[in-house]
């Protein structure tokens, strides 16, 4: 397992998944600005815990993702 960078959250400006319907559902929260970093979040939760990928890793999740829906 790779560590990540550390990186400043009070700065992140996010963005909710363009998926989401506006009720508040079960939503991701991505932060740009954040060289080959990509932090998500609960929409639910700012508040709460948040992960960071590598920009590569998730690159590769989302289109995954994408490949099977």
């Amino acid at each position: 397992m790779t560590s990540t960078p550390e990186y400043d959250s009070s700065a992140a400006i996010w963005h909710k998944s363009s998926y989401s319907d506006g009720t508040g559902g079960d939503c991701l929260e991505v932060a740009d600005g954040h060289p080959d970093l990509v932090p998500v979040r609960d929409s639910k939760r700012p508040e709460g815990p948040h992960v960071v990928f590598h920009a590569q890793a998730w690159a590769a999740f989302v289109g995954s993702v994408r490949d099977r829906s």
